[in-house]
Protein backbone atom coordinates (compact mmCIF):
# COMPACT_ATOMS: atom_id res chain seq x y z
CA UNK A 1 0.00 0.00 0.00
CA UNK A 2 1.37 3.30 -1.42
CA UNK A 3 0.17 5.87 1.83
CA UNK A 4 1.49 8.52 -0.56
CA UNK A 5 -0.26 8.02 -3.66
CA UNK A 6 -1.14 11.06 -5.13
CA UNK A 7 -4.04 11.49 -7.85
CA UNK A 8 -6.26 13.77 -10.10
CA UNK A 9 -9.40 15.30 -8.75
CA UNK A 10 -10.70 13.42 -11.84
CA UNK A 11 -9.42 10.33 -10.32
CA UNK A 12 -10.90 11.61 -6.96
CA UNK A 13 -14.05 12.81 -8.14
CA UNK A 14 -14.84 10.41 -11.15
CA UNK A 15 -17.77 7.94 -10.70
CA UNK A 16 -18.53 9.34 -7.26
CA UNK A 17 -22.31 10.66 -7.55
CA UNK A 18 -22.19 12.68 -3.99
CA UNK A 19 -18.74 13.57 -2.59
CA UNK A 20 -20.72 16.27 -0.84
CA UNK A 21 -19.24 19.69 -0.53
CA UNK A 22 -15.38 19.90 -0.59
CA UNK A 23 -12.22 21.38 -0.28
CA UNK A 24 -9.09 21.63 -2.26
CA UNK A 25 -5.83 22.88 -0.94
CA UNK A 26 -2.73 23.34 -2.35
CA UNK A 27 0.50 24.54 -4.45
CA UNK A 28 1.22 24.72 -8.67
CA UNK A 29 4.24 22.89 -9.91
CA UNK A 30 6.67 25.79 -9.72
CA UNK A 31 5.71 26.39 -6.19
CA UNK A 32 4.83 30.02 -7.30
CA UNK A 33 1.37 30.04 -6.15
CA UNK A 34 -1.09 29.05 -3.81
CA UNK A 35 -4.33 27.18 -4.93
CA UNK A 36 -7.90 27.04 -3.16
CA UNK A 37 -10.87 25.46 -4.62
CA UNK A 38 -14.69 24.88 -3.13
CA UNK A 39 -17.60 22.90 -4.10
CA UNK A 40 -20.74 22.53 -3.42
CA UNK A 41 -23.66 19.58 -4.34
CA UNK A 42 -26.75 19.07 -3.36
CA UNK A 43 -29.44 16.73 -3.61
CA UNK A 44 -32.60 18.81 -2.20
CA UNK A 45 -34.51 21.32 -4.32
CA UNK A 46 -33.58 23.59 -1.19
CA UNK A 47 -29.95 22.87 -1.60
CA UNK A 48 -29.69 22.90 -5.41
CA UNK A 49 -31.26 26.32 -5.49
CA UNK A 50 -28.04 27.95 -4.87
CA UNK A 51 -25.25 30.39 -6.39
CA UNK A 52 -21.68 31.54 -5.69
CA UNK A 53 -21.87 35.10 -5.38
CA UNK A 54 -18.66 37.07 -4.86
CA UNK A 55 -17.56 39.61 -2.05
CA UNK A 56 -15.27 42.00 -1.67
CA UNK A 57 -13.34 39.19 0.87
CA UNK A 58 -14.65 36.40 -1.21
CA UNK A 59 -17.96 34.17 -1.86
CA UNK A 60 -21.33 34.19 -0.54
CA UNK A 61 -24.07 31.53 -1.34
CA UNK A 62 -27.34 32.99 -2.09
CA UNK A 63 -30.77 31.59 -3.19
CA UNK A 64 -31.23 31.07 -6.73
CA UNK A 65 -34.77 31.18 -6.75
CA UNK A 66 -35.91 32.88 -3.37
CA UNK A 67 -39.26 31.47 -3.86
CA UNK A 68 -38.03 28.00 -3.25
CA UNK A 69 -35.72 28.89 -0.14
CA UNK A 70 -37.47 26.90 3.41
CA UNK A 71 -34.16 26.52 5.74
CA UNK A 72 -31.64 28.68 4.69
CA UNK A 73 -29.61 28.09 8.18
CA UNK A 74 -27.16 25.35 6.93
CA UNK A 75 -27.26 26.49 2.92
CA UNK A 76 -26.67 30.33 3.19
CA UNK A 77 -22.99 31.23 4.01
CA UNK A 78 -20.14 32.92 3.47
CA UNK A 79 -17.98 29.84 2.59
CA UNK A 80 -14.61 31.62 1.46
CA UNK A 81 -13.18 35.05 3.52
CA UNK A 82 -9.57 36.64 3.29
CA UNK A 83 -8.43 37.18 6.85
CA UNK A 84 -5.47 39.01 8.18
CA UNK A 85 -2.99 35.49 7.93
CA UNK A 86 -4.81 34.26 4.49
CA UNK A 87 -7.19 32.92 3.27
CA UNK A 88 -10.09 30.72 4.52
CA UNK A 89 -12.54 28.31 3.17
CA UNK A 90 -15.17 26.16 4.76
CA UNK A 91 -19.14 24.94 4.38
CA UNK A 92 -20.50 26.55 6.53
CA UNK A 93 -20.83 29.37 8.62
CA UNK A 94 -17.64 28.65 10.96
CA UNK A 95 -16.00 30.73 8.33
CA UNK A 96 -17.00 33.63 10.37
CA UNK A 97 -16.58 31.64 13.85
CA UNK A 98 -13.00 31.16 12.17
CA UNK A 99 -12.68 34.94 11.12
CA UNK A 100 -13.71 36.35 14.26
CA UNK A 101 -11.63 34.57 16.43
CA UNK A 102 -8.21 35.28 14.12
CA UNK A 103 -9.32 38.90 14.30
CA UNK A 104 -8.53 39.02 18.00
CA UNK A 105 -5.70 37.19 17.88
CA UNK A 106 -6.80 33.73 18.85
CA UNK A 107 -6.45 30.32 17.04
CA UNK A 108 -8.38 28.50 14.34
CA UNK A 109 -8.36 25.60 16.45
CA UNK A 110 -9.87 27.63 19.52
CA UNK A 111 -12.47 28.82 16.86
CA UNK A 112 -13.17 25.41 16.00
CA UNK A 113 -13.20 24.08 19.45
CA UNK A 114 -16.86 26.06 19.39
CA UNK A 115 -18.27 24.44 16.86
CA UNK A 116 -19.05 21.22 16.04
CA UNK A 117 -20.86 19.02 12.78
CA UNK A 118 -24.32 20.02 11.49
CA UNK A 119 -27.96 19.50 13.16
CA UNK A 120 -29.17 17.65 10.26
CA UNK A 121 -29.50 14.10 11.88
CA UNK A 122 -29.12 11.24 11.06
CA UNK A 123 -27.00 12.59 8.36
CA UNK A 124 -24.77 14.62 10.90
CA UNK A 125 -22.70 16.44 7.99
CA UNK A 126 -19.36 17.25 8.97
CA UNK A 127 -18.11 20.80 9.07
CA UNK A 128 -15.15 20.76 6.71
CA UNK A 129 -12.37 24.14 6.63
CA UNK A 130 -9.09 24.94 5.48
CA UNK A 131 -6.92 28.17 5.85
CA UNK A 132 -3.51 28.63 3.57
CA UNK A 133 -0.93 31.27 4.79
CA UNK A 134 0.67 33.57 2.83
CA UNK A 135 3.39 31.48 2.04
CA UNK A 136 1.34 28.18 0.46
CA UNK A 137 1.24 26.11 3.39
CA UNK A 138 -2.10 25.31 4.60
CA UNK A 139 -4.53 23.55 7.59
CA UNK A 140 -7.38 21.33 7.03
CA UNK A 141 -10.26 19.93 9.52
CA UNK A 142 -13.07 17.97 10.02
CA UNK A 143 -15.86 18.38 13.07
CA UNK A 144 -17.77 15.11 12.41
CA UNK A 145 -19.95 13.24 14.59
CA UNK A 146 -18.65 10.48 17.44
CA UNK A 147 -21.99 8.39 17.49
CA UNK A 148 -24.51 7.32 15.55
CA UNK A 149 -26.57 9.50 17.32
CA UNK A 150 -25.04 12.95 17.40
CA UNK A 151 -24.54 13.08 20.97
CA UNK A 152 -20.38 14.01 20.30
CA UNK A 153 -18.22 15.36 18.60
CA UNK A 154 -14.95 14.05 17.02
CA UNK A 155 -12.04 17.04 15.80
CA UNK A 156 -9.54 16.40 13.52
CA UNK A 157 -6.95 19.24 12.50
CA UNK A 158 -4.06 18.59 9.79
CA UNK A 159 -1.38 21.05 8.36
CA UNK A 160 0.68 21.09 5.79
CA UNK A 161 4.13 22.19 4.35
CA UNK A 162 3.46 23.83 0.97
CA UNK A 163 4.96 21.62 -1.87
CA UNK A 164 5.25 22.27 -5.17
CA UNK A 165 2.06 20.51 -7.33
CA UNK A 166 0.84 18.57 -3.76
CA UNK A 167 -2.92 19.66 -2.81
CA UNK A 168 -5.04 17.80 -0.71
CA UNK A 169 -8.99 17.40 -0.83
CA UNK A 170 -10.92 16.89 1.81
CA UNK A 171 -15.01 16.29 1.61
CA UNK A 172 -17.92 15.60 3.69
CA UNK A 173 -19.11 12.90 2.34
CA UNK A 174 -17.58 9.25 1.29
CA UNK A 175 -20.10 8.67 -1.51
CA UNK A 176 -24.09 8.91 -1.91
CA UNK A 177 -25.65 6.58 0.52
CA UNK A 178 -29.60 5.86 1.38
CA UNK A 179 -31.27 6.46 4.14
CA UNK A 180 -27.98 7.89 5.71
CA UNK A 181 -24.98 9.18 3.65
CA UNK A 182 -21.56 7.83 4.65
CA UNK A 183 -19.09 10.75 6.19
CA UNK A 184 -15.82 11.17 5.27
CA UNK A 185 -13.22 8.72 6.87
CA UNK A 186 -9.37 9.20 7.14
CA UNK A 187 -6.75 11.56 6.20
CA UNK A 188 -7.61 14.41 3.50
CA UNK A 189 -6.80 12.99 0.11
CA UNK A 190 -3.41 13.42 -1.47
CA UNK A 191 -4.69 15.27 -5.39
CA UNK A 192 -1.65 16.75 -8.04
CA UNK A 193 -2.48 20.44 -8.83
CA UNK A 194 -2.27 22.27 -12.22
CA UNK A 195 -0.24 24.74 -13.14
CA UNK A 196 -3.10 26.35 -15.32
CA UNK A 197 -6.33 27.69 -13.34
CA UNK A 198 -8.68 27.49 -16.03
CA UNK A 199 -7.19 23.81 -16.31
CA UNK A 200 -7.97 22.77 -13.19
CA UNK A 201 -11.23 24.71 -12.81
CA UNK A 202 -12.49 22.32 -15.91
CA UNK A 203 -10.47 18.93 -14.35
CA UNK A 204 -13.05 19.66 -11.28
CA UNK A 205 -16.42 20.98 -12.67
CA UNK A 206 -16.37 18.45 -15.33
CA UNK A 207 -15.76 15.40 -12.86
CA UNK A 208 -18.49 16.32 -10.62
CA UNK A 209 -21.98 14.53 -11.21
CA UNK A 210 -23.84 16.36 -13.50
CA UNK A 211 -26.90 15.74 -11.08
CA UNK A 212 -25.69 17.33 -7.92
CA UNK A 213 -23.58 19.89 -8.77
CA UNK A 214 -24.44 22.88 -8.02
CA UNK A 215 -21.05 25.62 -7.55
CA UNK A 216 -17.90 25.93 -7.88
CA UNK A 217 -14.85 28.06 -6.87
CA UNK A 218 -11.09 28.09 -7.60
CA UNK A 219 -8.22 30.64 -7.29
CA UNK A 220 -4.82 30.79 -7.81
CA UNK A 221 -2.55 33.26 -5.50
CA UNK A 222 1.07 34.77 -6.69
CA UNK A 223 3.29 34.02 -3.27
CA UNK A 224 5.53 36.42 -4.43
CA UNK A 225 3.06 39.52 -5.23
CA UNK A 226 -0.06 38.37 -3.32
CA UNK A 227 -2.36 39.02 -6.22
CA UNK A 228 -5.32 36.58 -7.15
CA UNK A 229 -7.12 35.52 -10.17
CA UNK A 230 -10.32 33.25 -9.37
CA UNK A 231 -12.79 31.43 -10.91
CA UNK A 232 -16.64 31.28 -10.36
CA UNK A 233 -18.92 28.70 -11.77
CA UNK A 234 -22.86 28.33 -11.57
CA UNK A 235 -24.69 25.43 -12.87
CA UNK A 236 -27.73 28.35 -12.33
CA UNK A 237 -25.96 30.90 -14.23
Amino acid sequence: MNVYETKTMAERLSGNTYPGRGIVLGVTPDGRKAVAAYFIMGRSVNSRNRVFIQEPDGIRTEAHDPSLMKDPHLIIYHPVREAGCGLIVTNGDQTDTIWEYLAKGESWEAALRTRQFEDDGPNWTPRISGIQAFDGSYKLSILKAADPEGKACARFFYEYPATAGLGHFLHTYVCDGNPVIPTFQGEPERVSIPADIDAFTAELWENLNEDNKISLFVRYTDLETGKHEQRIINKHQ
